[in-house]
């Protein structure tokens, strides 16, 4: 299930909670979000990484084959099992959360079934399914979180898809390190089709830009101070974005830590923002 991927959607779904302005300190509301928090991460995107993970067990075998299913540790009656057993505990939750959280919660499970499994299986082509994992983990996951305590106005949902775009970027980050299996397996992923070099740079172009429309918004509504905020975030990505740029293979776990690190700081930023 995959613990390091649970941050995404777990502080989106925070995110466009504050973004609500509806949070507070009462126990009905802390006990709504850590119940969004805990179906976002760990049990929705645990889900899509159990569905990933059996579809890929193929490339798994070539580029880690260390991992539980090519190595044997998880038999597929666990992953059945695991999944069905996800699958009824999120959608639970997302029905007590609210019909409009439900139907983002659906939408989203749509999205990792068309990435991973065949005949869809988005992820053979970057642009589609880095789109595919953008939405899911942004884009729907701060609707989610916003739907739960009020009506998503549509400032939210500019902003959230515009992070969805920045997402696309940072999806691709995770691409790297598999090159050598997706191109013999027919993945068409982003590094693949344009180098390390080029797919570098579209990384880092896709969170500009993304970062730079969430500026102007901002500024547009009359939040200058949330739109400063983000400003001196994506300002402080620049250092990072070159050391990436420059080699990325080895520059991931860096790039990680600092750039992507500084664009999630801002996704709360622009979130306190339009709940004042």
């Amino acid at each position: 299930m995959k613990p390091v991927t649970w941050f995404a959607p777990a502080w989106a779904f925070l995110c466009g909670a504050v973004a609500s302005g509806q949070l507070g300190w009462s126990l009905d509301v802390l006990g709504r979000l850590l119940l969004g928090v805990l179906m976002a991460g760990p049990i929705l995107t645990g889900l899509s990484q159990v569905i990933n993970d059996y579809c890929d067990r193929e490339v798994d075998a070539i580029n880690e084959p260390q991992r539980l299913i090519p190595s044997g540790q998880v038999s597929l009656r666990h992953v059945y099992t695991l999944t069905i057993l996800l699958t009824l505990l999120g959608c639970s939750m997302a029905i007590f959360l609210g019909h409009q959280v439900a139907l983002f919660v659906g939408i989203g499970l749509i999205c990792a079934i068309s990435y991973s499994l065949k005949p869809i299986r988005g992820k053979r082509n970057g642009w589609f399914g880095n789109t595919l994992v953008a939405i899911s983990y942004e884009g729907l996951a701060w609707m989610a979180g916003h739907a739960a305590f009020g009506t998503l106005t549509s400032q939210s949902l500019a902003i959230a898809l515009l992070y969805s775009l920045g997402a696309h970027g940072i999806m691709t980050v995770n691409d790297f390190k598999s090159m050598q299996g997706d191109t013999r397996m027919g993945i068409r992923s982003i590094p693949v089709q344009y180098g390390k070099v080029m797919a570098a740079r579209l990384v880092v172009i896709t969170m500009g830009v993304a970062q730079i429309g969430v500026i102007g918004l901002l500024v547009w509504w009359g939040h200058p101070v949330a739109a400063t905020v983000v400003a001196v975030l994506l300002a402080a990505q620049s250092i990072p974005n070159v050391r990436f740029i420059r080699d990325p293979e080895h520059n991931e776990v860096f790039f990680n830590a600092t750039a992507i690190m500084l664009f999630v700081w801002g996704m709360l930023a622009a979130a306190i923002g339009l709940a004042a």
